[in-house]
Order: C-alpha cells, then sequence, then structure tokens
C-alpha cells in the first residue's frame, strides 16, 4: 500500500510588513481582505496541529497542492521556503503553485525558483534555471506517478482564476500516458477545481473544457486540487470509467469562519495496474482545535 497525504492552501501567517512599494500593486486588495478577513480565521498554529496529525499515519508522500503563501511578498516566499524545509525532503514533498503564489507579475517566477526542489520532475536539472518549464512534472514514488499541473497567473485585482493552456495539455497526455504504460497509479495535481460551477466566475479555471480532455484522453486515476476550501468530490470522464476529482478545505483555517475548518485527505492506494483500490479518509480539525479527527472515509 501507498500512503498519500493532501493539503492545499496553506497560506503561511502571519502576514510580515510590507513596503509602500510592494502594496503599490493588487497587493493593496489583498492587504486589505487579510487584515479584514483572513486574520481572524488563518492561523499558523491551525496547521502545525494538522501536520503533526499527518505525521502520526507516516504518509509515503504529501501532496500540496498551492497558495502557500498570501501576497507573494519576498518575505512570504521565503518564510514558506524555510517551513517546506521543515516539513521534510523535497524528495517527499510535491507541490503545485496556486493564484497567490502568482499575485502580481513576476512572483510566480520567484516562487517557482525558490520551492523548484518540491516541484523538480525526476531526471530534471537539480539547479532551477531562467526559462525552464516546471509543468506538467512527473515524479513516481512507488507504484505512483504523481503529475503537477499549474494554473497560476497573476490577475487583476479582485480576480483569482487560473490557466490551462494547450501546450500544458499536450505535455500532460503524454505524461499520463507514459505512466499508464508503466503501468502505474495516476495522480493528477492541480490548484483550481477542473470542475465547472466549482467556484465562481472571477476564480474559475479557465481552460477547464481543455483539462477533461486530458483526462478523458490520457487517463488518470485520481485529481486533486485546493483553492475553493471546501472538502469537495466530483468526477471527470476517464477513457475507463470515472476519475475521482477530489478538493481540501485550507490547511490553515481555524475554527469560526465561514469555511470548513482545517483537514487534510490521506489516501491509501494498493493493487495493481488494471485493479486499483482507492480509499479516502479525511481528518478535520476539532472544535477545540487541538487535533484532528477522522470525518470521512471514501472508497472509490
Amino acid at each position: 500500500m501507498f500512503k498519500l497525504a493532501h493539503i492545499s492552501d496553506v497560506h503561511l501567517g502571519p502576514l510580515p510588513d510590507l513596503s509602500l512599494r510592494e502594496l503599490a500593486s493588487k497587493r493593496i486588495t489583498g492587504f486589505v481582505n487579510w487584515h479584514r478577513n483572513r486574520r481572524r480565521h488563518l492561523f499558523t498554529g491551525t496547521l502545525d496541529c494538522l501536520m503533526a496529525d499527518i505525521e502520526k499515519h507516516d504518509p509515503d508522500h504529501m501532496a500540496i497542492t498551492g497558495d502557500l503563501v498570501n501576497l507573494a511578498s519576498s518575505r512570504e516566499i521565503t518564510a514558506v521556503t524555510e517551513w517546506l524545509e521543515d516539513a521534510g525532503d523535497p524528495a517527499n514533498i510535491s507541490i503545485v503553485p496556486g493564484n497567490h503564489d502568482a499575485y502580481v507579475p513576476g512572483a510566480y517566477e520567484k516562487t517557482t525558483r525558490a520551492w523548484y526542489p518540491y516541484m523538480r520532475a525526476d531526471g530534471a536539472p537539480t539547479n532551477w534555471h531562467e526559462g525552464h518549464r516546471c509543468f506538467p512534472y512527473m515524479r513516481v514514488r512507488g507504484p505512483v506517478a504523481l503529475i503537477g499541473c499549474s494554473t497560476a497567473v497573476a490577475t487583476p485585482p479582485f480576480a483569482a482564476s487560473g490557466y490551462f493552456g494547450q501546450r500544458q495539455a499536450r505535455a500532460t497526455v503524454n505524461l499520463l500516458r507514459q505512466a499508464g504504460d508503466a503501468g502505474l497509479f495516476r495522480v493528477v495535481m492541480i490548484h483550481h477545481p477542473p470542475i465547472r460551477g466549482a467556484t465562481s466566475l472571477h476564480k474559475r479555471m479557465l481552460g477547464i473544457r481543455r483539462f477533461a480532455a486530458t483526462i478523458s484522453s490520457g487517463g488518470a486515476e485520481l485529481v486533486i486540487h485546493g483553492h475553493t476550501h471546501l472538502n469537495t468530490v466530483y468526477t471527470l470522464k476517464g477513457p475507463n470509467g470515472p476519475v475521482p476529482v477530489v478538493g481540501i478545505s485550507s490547511a490553515s483555517q481555524g475554527p469560526g469562519g465561514h469555511k470548513p475548518q482545517a483537514a487534510y485527505n490521506l489516501f491509501t492506494i494498493a493493487g495493481e495496474a488494471g485493479n486499483w483500490h482507492l480509499t479516502r479518509e479525511r481528518y478535520a480539525l476539532n472544535a477545540d482545535a487541538t487535533g484532528a479527527t477522522l470525518v470521512e472515509t471514501t472508497r472509490f
């Protein structure tokens, strides 16, 4: 068996002091939103509690599906880099970026460079270099192929949309087929939910139909995402039947907010090609925020 932990929307806090130059951009809207809303409900202590509970289950790998920062300032990126180093070896953690990780022009390049060890494809250059395309990437761990896709793009104020383009779609299909031919269990990681109607228009993923065609053509056993801060299960059409599409709430969401409290998915993968068995256990922060409790088990 292979155990895969899944968290998303870390939004590592607290928000550091920002310079006037940093605030003279879309960041000003995010800065106001943080102090008006998220500051009251997104806590580092919540994240620490969740990570401690995950460690008890000793997963083989962890997937983080984006939004590790809030405004993608230099200090935030450095703080997340240090948090990732404490979280574990890059070989055991795979991440994809979210819209907050590409919050303003230039942020995407900074975050992918800083966190490159956690999104480096097997066989890719050890060091990030200018012009290197990280996505899609594939990492094989035991019987599992983790395929990371990026929908992260800088957007105007009051928008949080993502984009999945033709080049990435073609490359993803090739990786899915390669992994399928090798008899691997294929997990696709993406930030925005690739499901029409799963979120509001200003937060949607552009290229939803293209992504659906990618899964239908290339094949996959599981798609995981974040972005909505909700615990959801959808399906997409695959060549051999429905493919589960599973979202998770923010890993830093404390009690008392209008979104579900912090949670993580623990997937257990067993079997072999043509006869896979997938179980999802969802653990959520308990009422007093001192630990996490199993609240749902789903067998696909």
